[in-house]
Parts: structure tokens; C-alpha cells; sequence
């Protein structure tokens, strides 16, 4: 279980990781911990690709249904612009976003803000996606997460890809992906 240190005791920066497969709860993470640190009435700004317009074309919105207000920009960039006097910053689908996304968290973290980052470790081959492995690299705190395989009931830790598609970034639901553990999703190999 995370423990969420204090950032208000200490100003100190740093960069939470919450990575897993799809339908791991990710998403659902990354919005308890910003809530959290709305209760605490903390500053929070929280960002979310452009491109990600699946269930809501501003909001957060997990599988569950859960939501939280975001702001949606096109370069991981604009989060400094728009994260100035913030204590927290948290950035959802991060493997969406352009490979300077590590570099704008490690500012962010080095002036004293919380970083909080959710997003798929793999892409549906199996590859590290996007920025992700150099944000877990440079991460303070990492949480990876875990669903459930739709073939076996085991851990799941790969998005299988149901489609027949082979874009790297295909924007779906369960009608285009399911987790599977590793022996479930080799077998389509």
C-alpha cells in the first residue's frame, strides 16, 4: 500500500509512477490520490492527453465511471505553463504524451510539486510505451497494478488487443482490448 508523504511539512518534490495493463485501475488510482490531496486543500492542477477523448473530452473518467476535472493539452510543455504555485500535479495516459513529458516532471518535482502519473507500462506488443519507462526510471515512488486475465482469472499484466489493428496508439474499450497474463497473451503468438 502507498503511504502519500507529506508535501506541505517538507516542500520536497518528487514523482509517483502508477503503471499496469488495462483495466488495472490506474486511472482509478491516480484520481483517489488527487482527491485526497483536494480534501487536503492543496493546489491541484491534473492533465490528460489531447488525443484521449474516450469517455470525456475534458474530465478523467475511469472504467468504473469515476471522474475528476482535467485539462487536456496537446505537449507534455504546457503542463509548466500551466502548473505555476501548484502543489500537485497529476497527469493521466502519460504513454500518450511526447517523450519530453520525464523532462517537465523532473522540473516540476525539482521545485517542490508532487507529481502523480498514471499510464500503461506496455504497449498491445508487449514493448515499453511511450515516455513510461523513463518516467518509472526517474520516479520517486512506483505502483504498479494489476488486472485481472479474461482467459484464466490470473494476473494480468499485458493489454491484449482484440482488433485486427496495428497502430501503436488505438484509442478502445473492451470491445478492443482485454488484460491477459503472460502464458494467455504469448499464446496469440
Amino acid at each position: 500500500m502507498f503511504i502519500e508523504p507529506s508535501i506541505r511539512n517538507n516542500k520536497k518534490g518528487w514523482i509517483e509512477v502508477v503503471c499496469g495493463s488495462m483495466f488495472s485501475g490506474k486511472t482509478e488510482e491516480l484520481i483517489r490520490r488527487l482527491r485526497r490531496a483536494q480534501f487536503a486543500k492543496m493546489k491541484v492542477e491534473i492533465f490528460k492527453p489531447m488525443i484521449d477523448t474516450r469517455y470525456d473530452s475534458i474530465k478523467i473518467v475511469s472504467h468504473n465511471s469515476t471522474s475528476i476535472m482535467s485539462t487536456p493539452i496537446s505537449n507534455s510543455s504546457n503542463i509548466l505553463l500551466l502548473a505555476s504555485g501548484v502543489e500537485v500535479v497529476g497527469i493521466d495516459e502519460a504513454q500518450f504524451f511526447d517523450a519530453g513529458l520525464p523532462d517537465v516532471c523532473k522540473q516540476l518535482a525539482d521545485r517542490g510539486t508532487r507529481v502523480i502519473i498514471a499510464g500503461l507500462d506496455m504497449d498491445f506488443t508487449g514493448k515499453p510505451f511511450g515516455p513510461m519507462p523513463h518516467l518509472l526510471a526517474i520516479a520517486d515512488y512506483v505502483t504498479k497494478v494489476h488486472a485481472i486475465c479474461m482467459k484464466c482469472g490470473d494476473i494480468a499484466v499485458f493489454s491484449y488487443r482484440l482488433v485486427n489493428n496495428s497502430d501503436t496508439v488505438l484509442l478502445g474499450e473492451k470491445d478492443s482490448y482485454e488484460p491477459r497474463c503472460r502464458i494467455c497473451f504469448n499464446e496469440k503468438k
